[in-house]
């Protein structure tokens, strides 16, 4: 299939004006295929040659103002459309469209616990064309009118609000002027709860199998938008721009939500039908309150090439995690954003892959598809972060509300929004976004203490080349009265701007000095001597969670740069994370020493002892809360024991109990992990899987039973898992997921040494065969992530060098060998 070149959609949006598309859906014709009706109305500025976007299993028909066109001149997914003249056509095709089990396109799920079928478009991008015909670029904006026919029973949502015709066809209220990759439909029996909220209709919406887990968590969801649409009309002068505000739970989702306009989709595990801390439900609110954030930024205004993604999703990111803070119960947002997004930011901008956050260099839709990580999403949001320390958020919202103002129904560039903002501030926010949006890589902050006595003064030693804004930290010790370590009294933080104009004075040398602390800024810091002892011996000591979480990034950092031995980095987590309070925090630590350090960082000869550690401390940490005062913290540690377990004999004895001694009792999340560990040891038989399938037949039991078998440790399972996700098309994109994650284990190495150049081959033509959706999944989670030798590396390389690799799957790959290359540097320390 081709992909459309930013030249040719200038070309095109130059030729046309779309007014609006009639679409019918008719999703009763059988479990494989629908069928899609499109009627295009638009306007040609002048006589011309172009073309309309579809991907269809049979083009039925097309006619161009009443004349046919001939179905055979569709070449991929574009179909000519020759001789325009200037003036208004109508373009009409009739089309079969296949349903997909990846995610993209209309997604269709059997739902295993009770045979209930349910669909859904994910549209993003160019998946529009597997659903109906479109001139599919985001600023040929139109109305959008769709009637959907469904089986009886079903009920459908879309944009706006949906009005059920009889004889199972919903039509939907029109839409205002929209892009194309913003249409959403979701149909099937679904379970509802809706409410009105300011005078429209608010509705939340999962699979029947989920009512319960729904129904339990209605007012918390409810309360969480309702709150967070309050805030966002606090902070904007435009009104929300809809008829209708959804949220659709859905099965399968590849990604955490899609911004819909009217319906926002999100992945059904955000309805919980096991335990979750509440740091995971702060991350179901932020998620959304950042997908509520997109119905300004991204669907009111949208961008107008995909170089400019960053656009949508930098905004949305930081003002979900700030509109959080100050609306809903959950105000401490920004360590979590410190602990998990900002790490996986500064990961992919240390990469070859890395990119501007505003890259000029998107010559395509494909490019542009690889451009939605860490980079477009937390560094983003970084950067926005220290923007409103810079300019202030008076002018940051000043300009903003004038950005809408400007372009509301319309696209928008970089530069409008620069405009933008510098008409409400007399800063050069131009140099601002030269340095900060068009610049790659992480700076780094060293400090220099000099002085003696009461007369020190810091200079700041600064690699890179952009502008920070930080606060400074400084603290002493007070010795406390038992066995816990120092307490560290702060005093007031210091404000500086990096560049230094001049060194600055601190009186007596602090304790600890700590750079960017209340994390302002994107930057990796560093310690100065004397206060990475103090860290060593107080970290736990720190009164504020966002410092500790700058602390805890730096000796993440410190240790994927080689400069701290992994080693080092568990003694300190093994001294302090017994004491830690904050819930993200100790998941963010546990998730790193596990995954990372254990995983890929030691050697086979360093493991145990590494996993003995995490074991022991996670044993620290179920004593500490036997009293049930700390239900999440005591979760976190449960689970993690149970990852890091070495023999089979407690978890065992937890799940033929049923319990955790003093709990929390097994649910199924937890009996699907417990039975997973059990499986890499060697502990559990397929008899046992199929028993615990038995008694949870549900879509995520099918997961965990894949995930189990795959990890079983024999060559027949192995053979069995290899061949389902590489020499089949049958697993979902959430089988395969599962399949993948169970497959390779550091314990099994010699086991599945030969799956690792066959990874490389088979990958290659998966991708190729499946599309981008597999492919990242492949990359992600299929590739041999234990394999840290060098010859998994030369096996990588030959690949990228010879291989006809597809551009999502060449992303995976270049960055999956740059993060292997980099553990092997640390393993070499």
């Amino acid at each position: 299939m081709s992909v459309l070149t930013r030249d040719e959609a200038q070309n095109r949006a130059q030729l046309l004006d779309v007014h609006r598309y009639t679409i019918e859906l008719d999703l009763t014709t059988g479990d494989e295929t629908f069928e899609s009706e499109t009627a295009i109305r638009f306007t040609a500025r002048a006589d011309g040659t172009t073309f309309v976007e579809l991907k269809p299993a049979e083009l039925r028909s097309a006619t161009l103002d009443g004349h046919p066109l001939d179905p055979a001149l569709l070449t991929g997914n574009r179909l000519p459309l020759a001789g325009l003249t200037a003036g208004e056509h109508e373009l009409r095709v009739h089309a079969t469209m296949r349903y997909s089990r990846t995610g993209e396109g209309m997604h269709r799920f059997t739902d295993p616990t009770d045979g209930e079928t349910y669909l859904y478009t994910q549209l993003f991008m160019d998946d529009v064309q597997r659903v109906f015909t479109a001139f599919d670029q985001p600023d040929l904006k139109a109305v959008f009118e769709l009637t959907v026919t469904a089986p009886d029973g079903w009920s459908v949502l879309a944009n706006g609000i949906t009005e059920h015709l009889g004889d199972g066809r919903w039509k939907a209220a029109p839409t205002p002027l929209i892009s194309t990759y913003l249409v959403a439909v979701a149909a099937g029996p679904w379970h509802s709860v809706t409410t009105e909220h300011r005078g429209l209709p608010f509705g939340i919406h999962c699979r029947r199998s989920l009512a319960p887990h729904l129904d339990a968590d209605a007012d918390e969801l409810l309360e969480i938008t309702r709150q967070c649409f309050d805030r966002y009309h606090e902070k904007f002068d435009e009104p929300y721009p809809f008829d209708s505000y959804d949220q659709a739970f859905v099965p399968e989702f590849n990604a955490g939500a899609m911004e819909n306009p009217g319906l926002v989709t999100f992945r059904d595990e955000f309805v919980y039908r096991s335990a979750v801390t509440d740091t995971e439900r702060q991350t179901r609110a932020m998620v959304v309150a950042h997908e509520m954030a997109h119905m300004w930024f991204g669907d009111l205004v949208t961008l107008r090439w995909w170089d400019d993604i960053w656009l949508n999703e930098s905004f949305a990111e930081y003002m979900g995690y700030q509109t959080l803070t100050e609306a809903t119960r959950f105000t401490d947002t920004w360590t979590d954003f410190g602990v998990v997004r900002k790490a996986w930011g500064y990961d992919a901008d240390q990469r070859p892959s890395t990119h501007p956050v505003a890259p000029e260099a998107v010559p395509d839709t494909a490019s542009a598809l690889l451009n939605f990580d860490g980079i477009s999403y937390a560094k983003g949001a970084s950067a926005l972060r220290q923007l409103v320390t810079w300019l202030g958020e008076k002018d940051f919202l000043a300009g903003i509300n004038t950005h809408f103002a400007r372009h509301r129904f319309g696209n928008a560039t970089l530069a409008d929004f620069i405009d933008s903002l510098a008409a409400t501030t007399e800063r050069d926010v131009h140099a601002w976004a030269d340095t900060w949006l068009r610049t790659t890589g992480v700076d780094t902050l060293i400090p220099v203490v000099t002085g003696t006595g009461s007369d020190h003064a810091l200079t700041v030693e600064h690699h890179g080349t952009r502008p920070h804004r930080i606060a400074v930290g400084l603290y002493d010790t007070d010795l406390a009265d038992d066995d816990s370590p120092a307490r560290l009294i702060p005093r007031e933080r210091l404000h500086l701007d990096v560049p230094q104009s001049e060194p600055q004075p601190l009186g007596k040398r602090p304790a600890l000095l700590l750079l960017n602390d209340g994390d302002l800024t994107y930057a990796k810091i560093r310690f100065d001597g004397r206060s990475f002892d103090t860290v060593r011996v107080c970290l736990s000591a720190l009164p504020d969670p966002i410092t500790r979480a700058v602390v805890w990034n730096a000796l993440r950092d410190a240790v994927r740069d080689g400069e701290l031995a992994p080693a080092d980095y568990l003694d300190i987590a093994r001294a302090h994370l017994p004491r830690e309070t904050d819930l993200a925090l100790v998941q963010g630590v546990l998730a790193f020493a596990a995954t990372q350090i254990a995983g890929r960082y030691v050697g086979p000869d360093q493991r145990p002892a590494a996993l003995a550690t995490l074991g022991s401390l996670c044993r620290d940490l179920i004593r500490r809360t036997e009293d049930g005062d700390h239900p999440g913290l005591r979760l976190i540690a449960v689970r993690h024991f149970i990852d890091v377990a070495a023999h089979p004999e407690t978890i065992t004895a937890w799940l033929t109990e049923g319990t955790v001694p003093g709990g929390p009792e097994l649910d199924p999340d937890l009996r699907w992990r417990v039975l997973a560990r059990l499986a890499v040891l060697g502990a559990t038989d397929e008899d046992a899987i199929a028993a615990e399938l038995d008694r949870d037949p549900s879509a995520t039991g099918q997961e965990g039973a894949a995930r189990c078998r795959a990890a079983l440790p024999t060559e027949a399972a192995k053979e069995k898992a290899w061949a389902a996700m590489f020499a089949s098309d049958d697993l979902s994109n959430y089988l395969f997921t599962a399949t993948a994650q169970g497959f390779w284990q550091p314990e099994q190495a010699d086991l599945t040494r030969p799956y690792v150049a066959r990874f490389y081959e088979d990958a290659v033509t998966l991708a190729a065969r499946r599309g981008p959706a597999i492919a990242d999944a492949a990359g992600r989670w299929a590739f041999p992530a234990h394999a840290v030798d060098t010859d998994t590396l030369h096996l990588g390389e030959n690949c990228l060098r010879d291989a006809d690799l597809t551009p999502a799957l060449r992303r995976k790959l270049v960055d999956q060998l740059d993060d292997l290359a980099r553990a092997l540097k640390v393993r070499s320390i």
